[in-house]
This record gives C-alpha cells, sequence and structure tokens, in this order.
C-alpha cells in the first residue's frame, strides 16, 4: 500500500532510513591503507593482509573477489604481475594488476595456504573446496576499517574496489580509464559510481592553462 506525503497517515511516518548511512561507500585515503596494513601486520593476519592487498589493487567486486583461483594469480611459483577474469555481474573480462606489495603479501600467504591452482585463493572456513563468502568478507572489512578508528557505517567492501579507482581519477582525470580498469560498459557508470560532479569537473578545468 502507498501513501502520498501529504496524507495525514504519512505526517508523522518515520523514513526507512532514518538515522542510517546510506549511498556509497567512500574510498581509503593512502593513509588510512597504511593503517590498515600495520594493523594486520602487527596482528600476523596473513590472509587477510593479502586479501586487502588485492582488493585494492584488483578493483574487483566482492563477489569476484573472492572467488579468484590460485591459478589465476599464479604463473609457475611466481604471483602474476597483470591478471584478468571474466566478471560475474557483466560476463565481460577485466584486467587488473598486481602491485609489489600485493605480490609479497600473496606469495607470503599462498605459502601457508598450499594448495593447486584450481583451488580458490581464500577459501570458506566452514565449507571444503568453496570460497569464502561475500558475507564474510564484508565482515572483514568492517574489522579493518573499525580497527584504525573509522566508522563501519561509512566503508564496506566498495570502499576497496573504488579506492585506487578513485586515486587514478584525482590524479589522471582520465574517466576513460577508471571505466577500463572497474569493467564498466558505459562511462556514465562510472561517472556515478565516482561521484563526480561539477566542482571534479571545475578542478580539472582549473588545471589546464591555455
Amino acid at each position: 500500500m502507498t501513501y502520498s506525503h501529504l496524507d495525514p497517515a504519512m505526517q508523522n511516518r518515520v523514513s526507512w532510513n532514518a538515522g542510517k548511512t546510506v549511498g556509497t561507500k567512500r574510498p581509503l585515503t593512502q593513509k588510512q591503507i597504511w593503517a590498515i596494513r600495520f594493523f594486520l601486520d602487527r596482528e600476523e593476519r596473513l590472509r587477510d593482509r593479502a586479501l586487502f592487498d588485492l582488493a585494492i589493487d584488483s578493483k574487483l567486486r566482492g563477489c569476484d573477489l573472492v572467488r579468484l583461483k590460485i591459478g589465476d594469480l599464479v604463473a609457475g611459483s611466481e604471483v602474476r604481475d597483470r591478471a584478468m577474469i571474466i566478471q560475474r555481474k557483466t560476463g565481460r573480462p577485466v584486467q587488473f594488476e598486481i602491485t609489489a606489495d600485493a605480490r609479497s603479501s600473496l606469495a607470503t600467504w599462498l605459502l601457508r595456504r598450499g594448495g593447486t591452482i584450481d583451488d580458490f585463493v581464500f577459501p570458506s572456513r566452514i565449507y571444503s573446496g568453496q570460497p569464502m563468502s561475500t558475507r564474510q568478507y564484508a565482515r572483514l572489512v568492517d574489522e579493518w576499517v573499525t580497527a584504525v578508528g573509522l566508522r563501519r557505517e561509512d566503508y564496506g567492501t566498495h570502499s576497496m574496489r573504488r579506492t585506487k579507482a578513485a586515486m587514478i581519477y584525482r590524479t589522471t582525470g582520465n574517466l576513460r580509464a577508471v571505466q577500463i580498469l572497474l569493467g564498466h560498459s558505459k562511462i556514465e557508470n562510472t561517472v556515478r559510481y565516482l561521484g563526480v560532479d561539477v566542482e571534479d569537473a571545475l578542478v580539472l578545468a582549473e588545471r589546464i592553462e591555455i
């Protein structure tokens, strides 16, 4: 049943999202990335450090990140510099880089984890042969951000996906490059995802002198 906002019944009705933080989750800053890495290293959470580094580098959705297999990331005995997967949501391929920090933490985790190229990089603790669930990944992100003093309401798994993309956009202003890296089919999706607005456009324009 729906009401008009002018109906008497709606005058004292509380909105479903009253008091809740909704909308796009914030990307992390470089300082926050360092803080989370320090926390994970101090607590000797090898899996989580590898998961965090890979989440930032890959810019993948949670559903794709948790289903990565060892063979997607490893060639021979080395972690790849670049990898490619088919996105579950769109069915489109997307490539991503694996930087030195991520390669190091992944190599350390995989040495401890063991397994074959057909095994998931981040396995479920409950179901044998299955990947970590996206719900578990979300819980871990909550732990990471609250451990360094951030509000869990402001950050989530999409923060991991947006972080490096936002940094690339701020540094270069190249929306097309970010679109490719995120695997978006339309640049309009990238604009909405990054939260690009008129102020961003003006700042970029002010950098150019003719």
